[in-house]
């Protein structure tokens, strides 16, 4: 019975060995040409906010649009007008901060959008931001990203693109996941008495890695629970987002 359990072992590290070297076969193989590659659209936003339950039906048909990646951000910094955001998170500040000190700009605000982590639009303003993603679209980005789930890790493959220039510093690799979409009655606070639905509300932030423009593989755990993940590769603490790409479960 224990040499029979010991080979069922075998078997069975050897099939795991097998599917990781298939996906990593698989990665490696991911052509390394010039594309547009999807926009990356982060929300800043906030459920205290009454300016922002427009922006975020914006980012919810964004969220169903093909060539686009929409994240929801929520802050936390309107919770002392009476409602607490359920989906805030310290990180959010801190990116948007992050965000203002590479514009260059006095303040932050909501609702704010940044495209491709270069352009700021205010988030209620429909065709700038239709505007902002047509332009980031025509532009290619340095980094193809590919992924796959394996055994409950992500595993990434960024690899440059054709006549692009590679980044003159390391690039952060992050997997940022996100919820189902969620319909909150806000009871208190500037839209106290609305019931409005969120998307793609951020839940967590994973650094994967950094990137030096060379073809390289990556790995993180996939959080239970999530609707899906992004990895996204960016300059800086908030530069230019290089490339992204989204899993969907």
């Amino acid at each position: 019975m224990e040499a029979e359990i010991r080979i069922a072992r075998h078997i069975r590290a050897l099939r795991l060995a097998l599917a990781a070297f298939a996906v990593a076969a698989a990665l490696s193989a991911a052509p390394a040409t010039a594309d547009d590659g999807p926009v990356v659209v982060e929300l800043f936003t906030s459920q205290g906010c009454n300016s922002c339950p427009p922006a975020d039906a914006i980012l919810g048909e964004l969220a169903n649009s093909d060539g686009v990646i929409a994240l929801a951000l929520h802050v936390d910094y309107w919770d002392y007008l009476g409602w607490r955001d359920s989906f805030a998170l310290p990180g959010h500040v801190k990116r948007q901060k992050a965000y203002r000190a590479s514009l260059g700009t006095r303040a932050i605000y909501t609702p704010q959008i940044m495209i491709d982590g270069a352009t700021d639009v205010v988030g209620n303003r429909e065709d700038e931001i239709q505007k902002a993603i047509r332009a980031a679209q025509a532009t290619p980005n340095p980094a193809h990203v590919g992924f796959d789930d394996l055994n409950g890790r992500m595993i990434a493959r960024v690899a440059p693109n054709e006549d692009q220039a590679a980044p003159s510093k390391p690039a952060a690799v992050w997997m940022v996941t996100y919820a189902e979409p969620q319909t909150v009655a806000i009871q208190r606070g500037e839209n106290a008495g609305r019931t409005i639905t969120y998307y793609n509300v951020v839940t967590s932030w994973v650094k994967m890695g950094e990137w030096r423009g060379e073809a390289t593989n990556y790995d993180a755990p996939m959080p239970e629970g999530a609707a899906g993940a992004v990895v996204l590769v960016q300059e800086g603490k908030a530069g230019p987002i290089l490339g992204a790409a989204e899993y969907r479960r």
